[in-house]
């Protein structure tokens, strides 16, 4: 009993075969037909408008020097009629002009001319001795093309680039005519190396970009880190300010019917929600600013504990610094001026900011500290200046991060006032803060020693 007659074993390979071929000649196709940023000249994000203006230049010297070059050439030598000389030659050389905005089209026009002029040398008189089917005129115009492409087009396209020039090498090789100079081999090992040098030095270009864009991200996400931190500490700072006056009305809340009698029953009952109220947003504000807290201050015993400075501790400050090393002269109002927390912090953080970036960059220079109230009251100024460090002394740092001068104006802008900053002709630096002053907090009722030690 017959089976069936065995399927041939060669036919999958075959369709397997063709469907590559197939596949290969899609993507040849597509990667042929897919140009990179087209209209996009060579060297056009340079800043320097004569190195713009380079590829123009270079690509108007070769089509000059080759169209004449070229007719004279394929009609003299060749033995072509001359209006196809002519014509022949504009269309390998005129498309160079092209090649600085679209190169993969001017690669089209210059490579058709070319299979045309190679079929069209085929049968002239003067093709013995000479080379066939690139003439030298031919391979110097398709190498300056080779280098406008690699210089935009990608990896993939270069090398359908280079493949199918190949190729149409490897299919004029049977139709060599008798005694010419086969030039195809020279021209596709040409083709693959400028390619590639200058694939390569793209490459290294978008690589230095990329990493200049990286850099000036990074920077930026330095000088947000710095505001975000600086934020932070703030934060911290305004919740001891805070918690020291609901504390205060906690403690008084609690102490008034102890404190006050003859208190009605409902006047009881509202300060104990008031304490209740306030005890209850000292705790909302704690948990909300353990967030903002590191692990490093949380092990080491949560919230700080010290107080607040301001600018009655300046003195304190100035002290400091002038056993630094650097002369500071303050000045401070006669009187005691009633300021805000946040004011009084924000006055102090500015100084010792500013008193700090002279020690680093300016130590020995001379300083004075300046802080005083306008006529009317409405605000207070903090001024810090600067001379130029003496000619012996050398900067602790040369370069600054710009960290304190953003947590000057974080610090200003959050009592909405105004800071100004900047060097001086003579070489040295001056800050200078605005800042406004509210009318003077009610003073706080006093607690007995009796009513304090029960709370």
């Amino acid at each position: 009993m017959s089976g069936p007659s065995p399927t041939p074993v060669h036919e999958p390979a075959r369709q397997r075969v063709l469907r590559a071929a197939r596949q290969a000649l899609r993507v040849l196709a597509v990667e042929l037909g897919t140009p990179t940023e087209p209209g996009t000249p060579l060297f056009g994000s340079v800043q320097n408008p004569w190195l713009r203006r380079l590829p123009y230049l270079v690509a108007f010297g070769f089509a000059v020097s080759l169209l004449p070059t070229t007719i004279t050439i394929l009609g003299h030598d060749y033995g072509l009629n001359g209006g196809l000389a002519g014509a022949l030659a504009t269309a390998q050389t005129a498309p160079l002009l092209l090649a600085v905005t679209r190169p993969l089209q001017a690669w089209w026009v210059i490579f058709t001319a070319d299979i045309l002029c190679a079929m069209a040398l085929t049968g002239a008189d003067g093709v013995a001795g000479r080379a066939w089917p690139w003439p030298p005129m031919v391979i110097v115009g398709y190498l300056a093309l080779m280098v406008a492409l690699s210089l935009r087009e990608r990896s993939r396209t270069l090398i359908a680039v280079w493949l199918t020039t190949g190729v149409a090498g490897i299919l004029f090789e049977p139709r060599t005519p008798d005694g010419s100079v086969g030039t195809w081999v020279l021209l596709f090992v040409l083709t693959g190396v400028v390619l590639m040098m200058g694939a390569t030095l793209r490459e290294r270009g978008d690589a230095q970009r990329k990493l200049i864009e990286q850099e000036t991200i990074s920077e930026a996400e330095r000088a947000r880190r710095t505001l975000l931190e600086e934020r932070t500490r703030i934060a911290r700072e305004l919740h001891d300010v805070v918690a020291h006056h609901m504390s205060v009305i906690t403690v008084q809340a609690d102490s008034a019917p102890y404190r006050l009698s003859g208190l009605p029953r409902e006047a009881e009952e509202e300060f104990g929600s008031i304490a209740a109220t306030a005890r209850e947003s000292l705790a909302e504000m704690r948990r909300l600013l353990g967030v903002l807290r590191s692990e490093e201050t949380e092990r080491h015993g949560g919230p700080e504990k010290a107080p607040q400075p301001g600018i009655g501790m300046l003195p304190k400050l100035v002290e400091g610094t002038v056993r630094a090393g650097v002369p500071v002269e303050l000045s401070l109002p006669e009187d005691r001026v009633p300021l805000e927390p946040a004011v009084d912090l924000s006055a102090y953080r500015i100084v010792q900011e500013a008193l700090a970036n002279v020690v680093r960059h300016a130590p020995g220079a001379r300083t004075r500290v300046s802080v005083t109230t306008a006529a009317d009251g409405s605000r207070l100024t903090v001024l810090v200046v600067n001379s130029p460090p003496p000619a012996p002394s050398a900067p602790l740092e040369t370069t600054g991060t710009g960290h304190g001068l953003i947590g000057m104006r974080e610090r200003v802008r959050l009592v909405d006032g105004s800071l100004d900053t900047g060097p001086l002709p003579d070489g040295g630096f001056r800050v200078a803060a605005q800042l406004p002053l509210s009318p003077p907090p009610a003073p706080a009722a006093s607690l007995s020693p009796k009513d304090s030690g029960s709370v």
